[in-house]
């Protein structure tokens, strides 16, 4: 099984001159959850090269099993560092797609023509996409078969507004996510915050925070076997 793993090229976190990207439990947990099971992963991201790391997913306070592993593991990280172009990949070449989080995707992979069509191919060839925490943002411009929005009836979670609250972004991101959703005519529901909550609606799965990566993964695995 090929799986395909899209991570952010943004690094600014809006204009309040601090950085950010993907977060690294979002990817590094998932990562290993399908490597472990036998997939074939390739990650590309818009710019393709190193994406950007969201610093703070580098603190002590939001470390797990994963990250730790991820930090001994350099074939990972000199592959991280290599990441295909967005531009160059095909949705006919992989069985699914996971797109993890962090507050970067809100700016570039939620407007990039290229992941919106690779979603919509991977949507028209009924294969499963599934999107942790911010990730459901770059849902926002894709279209369903029909030309609907894709989310629309459809059962959604992503990052809250009282999550985002929390962390103090609520003015800084270019929108909020749970809002968005639900304008969208998604069905949006959501755990408590910071657990773990993970959604399947047909083939579209979505994890709402860095806890629900896991479980994400999982869901995509057993979607997989279907």
């Amino acid at each position: 099984m090929k799986i395909l793993i899209v991570l952010t090229s943004h690094s600014d976190l809006g204009n309040t001159g601090e950085k950010t990207g993907f977060w690294v439990e979002e990817f590094a947990a998932p990562y290993y959850v399908l490597a472990d099971a036998g997939a074939e992963l390739t990650i590309a991201s818009p710019k393709g090269g190193q994406p950007p790391i969201d610093p703070k997913s580098e603190l002590p306070d939001f470390q797990t099993a994963a990250t730790h592993r991820f930090d001994k593991d350099q074939a990972l990280k000199e592959k991280l560092a290599n990441t295909v172009k967005l531009s160059e990949v095909k949705s006919e070449d992989y069985d699914a797609v996971f797109y993890p989080g962090g507050h970067g995707p809100l700016w570039d992979l939620a407007n990039d023509a290229n992941s919106i069509q690779l979603i919509e191919g991977f949507n028209h060839q009924e294969k499963p996409i599934a999107l942790v925490c911010h990730a459901p943002g770059v849902l926002i411009k894709v279209k369903g078969v029909n030309g609907d929005p894709f989310v629309k009836g459809k059962q959604v979670t992503g990052f809250s507004n009282s999550e985002e609250a929390a962390v103090q972004l609520t003015e800084v991101v270019p929108f909020l996510l749970e809002d968005e959703l639900k304008k969208l005519g998604g069905t949006y529901s959501k755990g408590a915050d910071w657990g773990s909550y993970v959604l399947k609606d047909g083939l579209l799965i979505t994890g709402q925070n860095p806890a629900s990566s896991e479980e994400a993964a999982k869901e995509l695995l057993k979607a997989l076997k279907k």
